[in-house]
């Protein structure tokens, strides 16, 4: 005869219901559009409640408080970003070719255009929120975090390309090469209305051969010069 346990059955977690995922990622959307125009001190957990059409609460059940839901927000999009950009960079060196400075630019600079270039307002935001980031000293451990192991991936990439070039000279060239694709995500109404002669808006697809290829050239000149 089986002896029957007195121990209580352990609790059962429940899953985690559509709703409550909905709500999640809408916080998520609502917090990286906020951030991205008002920047980190301008948007208020409340205000991102509201416009993601959430309780106040509901914030710090999902996501914590308002630090912790900003590097959410930041970490969501980079980590997608550097599995497409090593994904990238992975492709080309399987190639049966030798690796080329226009190879490894295209593969960081591309994917994330690519995103941005599809019009999804929330990716533009993301270039813009991560400007905020790497601009402010407060967010430096997020940007080691996020940013870093990817970026110098590449840049050991590029320095095996460069073998008697300095290290902090790529990384300056580097770093020029992430902003001027980060303006470039954000100010494509510029480039259109400073050619309005043309009348013809500026082919997405070109836009990220120009931007390559100026980063390529400027690279080029620093590591020569």
């Amino acid at each position: 005869m089986s002896e029957i346990s007195d121990a209580p059955n352990p609790p059962r977690r429940r899953a985690i219901s559509q709703r409550a995922l909905a709500t999640s990622l809408s916080i998520l959307d609502a917090a990286e559009i906020l951030f991205a125009e008002r920047g980190y001190d301008g948007a208020s957990v409340r205000d991102i409640a509201a416009s993601a059409g959430a309780q106040l609460a509901s914030i710090s059940f999902h996501h914590g408080g308002k630090e912790a839901l900003f590097e959410r927000v930041v970490e969501r999009r980079a980590s997608q970003l550097s599995q497409l950009r090593l994904e990238a960079l992975a492709a080309r060196k399987a190639k049966d070719e030798p690796l080329t400075l226009d190879a490894v630019l295209s593969a960081f600079l591309r994917p994330y255009l690519e995103k941005a270039g599809a019009g999804d307002p929330q990716w533009l935001a993301y270039a813009r929120l991560v400007a905020i980031v790497s601009a402010d000293a407060r967010w430096h451990a997020i940007s080691e975090r996020c940013f870093d192991p990817t970026a110098g991936a590449f840049i050991s990439e590029i320095a095996k390309l460069f073998p008697k070039a300095d290290q902090a000279t790529i990384a300056v060239a580097f770093v020029f090469s992430v902003s001027a694709m980060l303006s470039l995500s954000t100010s494509t109404w510029r480039i259109e209305a400073l050619s309005a002669a043309s009348g013809q808006q500026a082919a997405k697809h070109r836009l990220a051969d120009d931007l390559v290829r100026f980063c390529e050239a400027g690279m080029r000149a620093a590591i020569s010069g």
